[in-house]
């Protein structure tokens, strides 16, 4: 208990700067806040709804409780009473606050290594059949094998001028199913850690092993399938090891509790996940949309592959360029 009440008082330095900081939004409106003002709001908010949930855990004095609870009402109110849609605290979230928790989240590091390791990995081992033997047979079946050669060999990239402008939203909305589908199991399983990660990494092991054999030179179907996957895979691969990095983010909640009871810890952890799912689920609409309308057109291969390429630079300057810790972020931190 002794460690409590000097937690408890350590974090009620905290509280007095948010109900501080709330006393001064009152006067205005808090559109107006810009930069670190807006991060740390939310930050103490966070905290503060963190703290509650552990002063009820541990029974804290009925006093305490009362604070928080009329404290963190105090912040909701403040920070949502607007109902007008509020363009520069979009654009503050969506390409500040998110690409900078992305570009630090252990999670997302260990996903994504996890992710591209083995997709890199499997893929050479699947393309190497003279070093590897057989390789990918083991992993993905002769049947499924035969079944992409005959799907690709099938596809007709100049036949597309027939396909009218239904049957191309048909394919995006089967795209968005199939492709969120990968990324919705790997964040499923992610809460649960080793089956989470193992997840990860057989969808890894699979996609590569596909990529590799179908790049196979003489391989029924292979120029096709490097045609078709070049334009959206950039996206769909990135919404792969995201989605698994948001459902690890959550698992870490229950296991690396950081002094909260295990609930208030899940708590918190899944408010970090959601930036990270929020980018996951946009990149797997982008995917689609590039694999019902682009991938399979007959405009030029060149074309793909320069949409491929600035696709990637896209993705590099948003999770690079603008997560890469700026000194006003830090000091909101």
């Amino acid at each position: 208990m002794a460690n409590l009440a000097e937690t408890v008082q350590k974090r009620r330095a905290e509280w007095n700067r948010l109900d501080r900081v709330l006393d001064q939004i009152s006067t205005g409106r808090i559109r107006s806040l810009q930069g670190a003002a807006l991060a740390e709001v939310s930050d103490l908010y966070r905290s503060a709804c963190a703290d509650l949930a552990m002063a009820e855990q541990y029974r804290l004095s009925p006093e305490t409780i009362s604070y928080l609870h009329g404290l963190v009402g105090k912040a909701h109110n403040t920070i949502y009473r607007s109902r007008r849609f509020q363009m520069h605290l979009w654009w503050e979230v969506a390409f500040r606050q998110a690409p900078q928790q992305i570009f630090k989240d252990p999670c997302v590091h260990l996903c994504s290594v996890l992710f591209f390791g083995l997709f890199a990995l499997s893929a050479y081992l699947g393309y190497n059949e003279t070093a590897f033997p057989g390789f990918a047979e083991r992993m993905l079946g002769t049947e499924q094998l035969e079944g992409m050669e005959s799907m690709f060999s099938d596809i007709d990239f100049n036949s597309d001028s027939a396909r009218g402008i239904g049957t191309n939203l048909t394919m995006v909305a089967f795209y968005i199913q199939h492709n969120t589908g990968i990324g919705l199991q790997c964040f499923a399983m992610g809460p649960l850690i080793i089956p989470g990660l193992y997840t990860t990494a057989y969808n890894a092991t699979m996609l590569g092993t596909s990529f590799g054999y179908m790049a196979r030179g003489g391989t029924d179907g292979g120029d096709n399938f490097l045609e078709f996957v070049t334009a959206h895979g950039a996206f769909e691969l990135t919404a792969i090891a995201l989605a698994a990095a948001a459902g690890l983010r959550i698992g870490t909640g229950w296991l690396f509790t950081g002094g909260l009871t295990r609930l208030a810890s899940l708590q918190v952890r899944a408010r970090e996940a959601v930036p990270v799912m929020a980018v996951s689920g946009t990149l797997f609409f982008l995917a689609a949309l590039t694999e019902g309308l682009l991938s399979p057109s007959s405009v030029p291969y060149l074309f793909k592959a320069i949409w491929a390429i600035f696709s990637s630079g896209l993705l590099m300057f948003y999770f690079v360029v603008l997560g890469y810790p700026t000194e006003e972020s830090s000091a909101a931190r």
